[in-house]
């Protein structure tokens, strides 16, 4: 089942779809969305079960690289595929709304 699309989730899903094959970690995705970590990770977590995204923990000592292990996002090909579907029946969706003082695109 498709995530509900929210104005965060496309946000997130947009981010993603910047370049899908690169993977991203927390911090990356609320700067280019900026969402708080609190809105961020549970849209993460939304889309891992979806099947639109994948993550994963780089494997690296904190320790020496002086930080907290990363997880990693990106797109799954077939996420890839259901985003921009989504995000392309929004961007129709807004279209058809009208302006004040205008008449509303038939559908």
């Amino acid at each position: 089942m498709p995530p509900r699309m929210t104005t965060s989730v496309l946000k997130v899903v947009a981010a993603l779809l910047a370049d899908p094959a690169a993977e991203r970690y927390g911090l990356q995705l609320m700067q280019a969305t900026g969402l708080p970590s609190g809105t961020l990770y549970p849209i993460l977590v939304r889309l891992e079960r979806a099947g639109w995204v994948e993550s994963r923990w780089e494997q690296t000592d904190p320790a020496a690289e002086g930080r907290p292990t990363r997880r990693y996002y990106r797109l799954t090909t077939d996420g890839a595929v259901e985003a921009r579907r989504e995000v392309a029946a929004m961007q129709q969706q807004m279209a058809r709304v009208a302006l004040p003082g205008t008449k509303a695109q038939p559908a």
